[in-house]
């Protein structure tokens, strides 16, 4: 799953030197500007100790206090990744290739300032904001520039100068949520070696918080497998043809109550036990390993656990229950694993099934799947007494784009899996924060699925349009 927060305040500082090359603007805040700029240049003023060298760098801090919240209330899970992202804002200047920005915390507090010119430089602290030589009005950084922490410094490179900024800084937000270093933002400039050498690097810009692109502001990315697979839908019988991990099935339990997941009180976060029959009333099936099988907790409200079994039936019952009281009872229709003379082809008919004509921006939402093979040939009987079932998968990923502009919001993420998709018994399935999608426009998913012959992720021919709305009543 993917969350986004965005920045509370950004900033470009700066020592460059003023239109008449005369005296550099180190007292100037560019607090307010929809631009956010790193830069250095070599040599436009000479003198008897060598030629000049100015720089540019960017200051940014986002509220971890929302983190915390999500942290503490069971929407990020430990183990989540976290991205500082920053938009590549094209312009008509000189841009720089080949270079590197370094991104470290920032070690004191500082204030964004209310300037705006980026061009000359006019617009000065005057008590307020952050500038190349005071943090907060009045208050002087320790070093000119900045004070930063020498810790956890991550680095990015850029070949081209247009990229976005796209670098994981786990560590750095790990140590403010521990309490390791208070969180101050981050500090976003050119490597040290590289501002050192005799040329210039002219000019990186990112769009910032104030830019009227909502996709282009910046934002702190956190990144998760949050998939479920919950194979009541997709469950085989164990086979000499599949490996033993494969031959295990996981179950999952859900416990509704008042329309809300709650925990089993006699349960808790405790064991849970469950038994598979062939038939209600007669006795349980032995499994695999141990009968009946051992499951637990997961999260508020729901169990797992996973199983195999050697069996011809074609309809099993689980049972899941402890202390001699029985919770749940479901049903599974089981498969049988096979042999093929050629490897499957991912020729999909795909819908979504709960579609609806709009969302609202400040709600998360569940989009299911239904799927099935193209060549899906079903006669009279099959359509009047069945009601037609989906396929799942247990490598499909999903990206959205904004349909008016094209560009990708949310593209597949196979490293961290934060794209990858459940399943359940309804079929595949993902959730999306719709706060982090700009109202009043449609945007469009689309599916990639691992191929198992070419062994590459394969980008299927669905597409579905969604509308996001602003709904302020």
């Amino acid at each position: 799953m993917i969350k986004r927060y965005f920045a509370t305040k950004d900033n470009t500082i700066t020592n460059a030197f003023n239109e008449s090359l005369t005296s550099q603007s180190v007292s100037a805040s560019m607090g307010q500007s929809d631009i956010l700029e790193v830069f250095s240049i070599y040599g436009q003023v000479s003198s008897s100790t060598g030629y000049s060298v100015e720089e540019s760098r960017i200051l940014i801090e986002f509220d971890i206090a929302d983190i915390e919240d999500d942290i503490l209330n069971g929407v990020i899970p430990s183990g989540a990744k976290y991205y500082l992202r920053l938009f590549n804002a094209e312009h008509g200047q000189t841009v720089p290739r080949n270079f590197t920005l370094e991104t470290y915390s920032i070690s004191g507090s500082w204030e964004e300032g209310l300037g705006l010119d980026m061009e000359t430089y006019k617009d000065l602290t005057y008590g307020n904001g952050s500038s190349w030589v005071s943090s907060e009005g009045s208050t002087l950084w320790q070093t000119e520039g900045g004070d930063t922490w020498p810790t956890n410094v991550v680095n990015q490179a850029f070949s081209t100068g247009l990229e976005d900024l796209e670098i994981e800084v786990t560590d750095q937000v790990q140590d403010w949520l521990d309490a390791v270093h208070p969180n101050e933002g981050f500090m976003v400039k050119l490597l040290a070696s590289q501002v050192a050498e005799s040329r210039s690097y002219y000019t990186k810009k990112f769009f910032a918080r104030g830019s009227q692109f909502f996709h282009k502001r910046p934002v702190l990315e956190v990144r998760w497998d949050s998939s479920k697979q919950d194979d009541r839908i997709n469950f085989y019988t164990s086979s000499s043809l599949a490996p033993a991990a494969d031959n295990l099935n996981t179950l999952y339990l859900y416990n509704y109550h008042r329309g809300q997941l709650v925990d089993i009180p006699a349960v808790a976060q405790g064991e849970i036990y469950v038994d598979l029959y062939d038939e209600l009333g007669a006795s349980a099936l032995t499994l695999c390993v141990d009968t009946p099988a051992t499951g637990g907790w997961i999260e508020t409200g729901i169990y797992t656990a996973s199983l195999c079994i050697q069996t011809t039936a074609s309809t099993l019952y689980d049972v899941w229950h402890t202390g001699g009281v029985q919770y749940h009872t479901g049903t599974i229709e089981t498969k049988d694993a096979s042999a093929l003379s050629y490897p499957p082809e991912n020729n999909l008919v795909i819908s979504v099934s709960n579609k609806k004509s709009s969302y609202s921006n400040n709600q998360t939402s569940r989009f299911y799947f239904h799927i099935r093979n193209k060549n899906w040939s079903p006669n009279i009987y099959t359509v009047a007494t069945s009601n037609p079932t989906t396929e799942v998968f247990e490598n499909l990923h999903f990206k959205i784009t904004k349909v008016v502009t094209d560009e990708t919001i949310f593209d597949y993420d196979t490293t961290d899996l934060s794209t990858l998709l459940s399943y359940d018994a309804k079929g595949n399935y993902f959730d999306l924060d719709m706060s982090m999608l700009e109202p009043n426009h449609t945007y469009q998913i689309e599916l990639s699925l691992y191929n198992v012959a070419t062994k590459t992720h394969e980008q299927l021919s669905f597409k579905h349009k969604f509308r996001v709305v602003n709904n302020e009543y």
